[in-house]
This record gives structure tokens, sequence and C-alpha cells, in this order.
């Protein structure tokens, strides 16, 4: 489980001033302060970069986890990007279309010359790899493996049915494969797998359909595109009340059998094996988290 709290993941178009002050003042976990596709035309993705930088150093976000998304390699943005949003108060950074890892590689060594040139420690920046295209979810386990800096993958499903050439139907079955594969990936590799935006902003019902979904693929979190999606986002990616009581009654439990020397506790009629432990922690970890960031 990575060290960040990733249940929401809120897109913010970075050249929109008024857009940018409000999600200050937000409640997702992470801030993604888009300089890719919300950012049109080109001229103004200049304007988004001093703009982020601007208001970091007013300090209207301290405390919070930034991760930019920047352009791809092939862009002609890259190195700008990176070179004015490396610095204090970034956390990270999303990268966009990455296809194979060669791609995250090349990101990881071009974000060790910004650190050794602006005297940053090495590691500093993290990076969450957007996995949009057909060939992006072949290769997600190497794009997984592909840098120490990957703490999660996010999927982007919109532009992956483009380029699969597919259909976004209603019941969401296009997505399921890709979805299944991602979330596996990222389990398989201990990062955090974070589930693609709900583009039908206002149609609330459909977005719990998705969150049923996520949760049920093992998806940790899911990117956000309004504010009011956040509240039910973070209710799906939240240990419940009750799940968090079971899972300090399981740890004690647990405990206490070790202790009297019996191989395995019982709750509720059920063996308390290795795996549900696991899961106890991992649940009273996240309420830690969850508490932390509330505090």
């Amino acid at each position: 489980m990575t060290d960040f709290l990733m249940r929401s993941l809120m897109f913010v178009p970075a050249h929109n001033e008024k857009f940018m002050r409000s999600a200050a003042k937000s409640d997702a976990d992470i801030l993604l302060f888009d300089i890719e596709d919300s950012v049109q035309p080109a001229e103004n993705k200049q304007a988004a970069r001093n703009k982020v930088v601007e208001l970091l150093n007013e300090g209207i976000f301290e405390g919070r986890v930034i991760f930019p998304r920047i352009n791809d390699r092939e862009s002609g943005h890259l190195l700008k990007d990176v070179t004015q949003l490396a610095v204090r108060g970034v956390t990270g950074f999303m990268y966009p279309k990455a296809k194979r890892g060669e791609d995250i590689y090349f990101f990881d060594k071009l974000l060790e010359t910004i650190e050794y040139e602006k005297e940053i420690p090495k590691g500093t920046f993290k990076i969450i790899p957007l996995i949009e295209t057909a060939s992006a979810v072949m290769n997600v386990q190497e794009i997984c493996t592909s840098s120490p800096r990957v703490i999660a993958i996010a999927y982007g499903s919109e532009d992956f049915i483009n380029d699969l050439q597919g259909v976004h139907d209603e019941e969401h079955q296009s997505l399921f494969t890709p979805r299944a594969m991602i979330a596996m990936a990222a389990r398989a590799n201990n990062i955090e797998p974070i589930d693609t935006v709900h583009v039908r902003v206002k149609d609330l019902e459909d977005l719990e359909v998705n969150l049923n979904i996520s949760r049920k693929l093992g998806f940790g979190g899911m990117m956000a595109l309004n504010p009011i999606e956040l509240p039910l986002i973070h209710q799906y990616f939240s240990p419940s009340e009750e799940e968090v009581e079971n899972a300090r009654e399981m740890l004690r439990l647990d405990e206490e059998a070790r202790k009297e020397g019996r191989g395995v506790a019982i709750m509720n009629g059920k063996f308390i094996g290795p795996p549900f432990v696991a899961k106890a922690k991992k649940i009273l970890r996240k309420h830690e988290q969850i508490i932390t960031k509330q505090a």
C-alpha cells in the first residue's frame, strides 16, 4: 500500500485560476493539475505552468498532494513541463499515454537529471503512469516495474476505447477486461490501481455503478472531474465503521490465539487465516490515513 491516500485524484485545468483556487478547498486526496488535454490551444500550456508555480508559491496548496499531468515525450512540451514544475510542493507527475515500460524509464531518467541539476534528492518526484492505449494495457506489467518512482497506475478509458476502435457501452462491458488487467498488474507489483474518470459527471447513479465495479476488481481509488463526485468516491474507497471494527477484532483474536499457542483463531464461526489478517491490517492502515487527513 502506498504512503499516500489515493481514494480520489481530481483533475484541475491548470490555466484556469478560478478552478485552481476552488480545488485548493476541495476534499480530493490528490490534485492532478492538468497541463495536457484540458489545456487548449497549446499556447495556454505556458500560462498553465506559470499559474501552477504562482499558486504554489502563494501557499494555497500547502499540505496537499500535487501531481501535475504533464505532456508525453512525443508532444514537444515535456521538457518545459518538468523543468518548470519540478519544484517544492509537487509530489510527482502523472505521465500520460505511456505505451511501454521504456516510456516511464525515459521519464524516470529525465526526472533524475532535473533533480541533479536543481540539487533535489534523487527519487523525490514520484510517477503515476496513465494507461490509455491498447499497447499500454498489453504492456502494463513492464510499465509497473519500469521505475521505483511508480507508486500507482491509472486507467484512461476514453482514450483507450478510441485507440481500440471500440465502443464505451452503457453497461461498461468494454472496459471490464482492461480494468481487470490494470488492477491485477498494480496489485501484483504492490502499487495502487486507480480507476478511470466517470465522464457522465452529473449522473451519480451511474457513478455508483462504476464504483461497485471498481471495488470488486480491486481498485483503490478513482480519478474525478468534478468535486460533486468526491463524497461517493470516498464512501466506496473508505473502510466502513463495521469493516474497521471487524478488522480490529480480527487482529485482537489473532494475537490472543498466538499468545495462547493456538494455531488459528476463530471469528463468527470462521477461521482467521493469514489472508484475513493481512486484509485487516490494510483496512486499519487506510483508516488511519483517512483519520490523519481529517485531523
